[in-house]
C-alpha cells in the first residue's frame, strides 16, 4: 500500500470525514510532511470507492458549498490493519538490524 492510500485510510479511521478534512488529518498524522492535492484525494478516493475500501457517508451544503463526507468500509478498517501490522514488522526488523549495525566494532 502506498503512504498516501494508508494516510487516507488512518484519517478516515476515528470516522467520516470530508474531503478538506481529510487533507488536513493526513496533514496532522505525517506530521505536515504530506500535502495532499485535492485532485490527487478525490482520484484516490474513487480509487480506493472502486476496491470497497471507502464509502460516501453523505453530502450536505455549508456556506453555498457541497460536502462529501466518506467512511472506511469495513474491509477498508481490514486493510487498514493488516497495513498497519506489515508496517510494524517492517520497523521492528530494520531497529533490530539498527541495533546489531549500532555495537561497536561493527561497520
Amino acid at each position: 500500500m502506498r503512504e498516501p492510500t494508508f494516510l487516507i485510510l488512518t484519517a478516515l479511521a476515528e470516522g467520516p470525514r470530508h474531503g478538506y478534512g481529510i487533507i488536513q488529518e493526513v496533514g496532522a498524522v505525517s506530521g505536515g510532511r504530506v500535502k495532499l492535492l485535492t485532485g490527487t484525494l478525490y482520484t484516490a478516493l474513487e480509487r480506493l470507492a472502486a476496491e470497497g475500501l471507502v464509502v460516501l457517508d453523505r453530502e450536505e451544503l455549508v456556506d453555498g458549498r457541497g460536502r462529501r463526507y466518506f467512511r472506511l468500509t469495513s474491509d477498508g478498517l481490514t486493510a487498514l490493519r493488516a497495513e498497519t501490522v506489515r508496517l510494524r514488522d517492517l520497523a521492528a526488523a530494520a531497529e533490530k538490524r539498527l541495533g546489531v549495525a549500532m555495537r561497536p566494532g561493527v561497520a
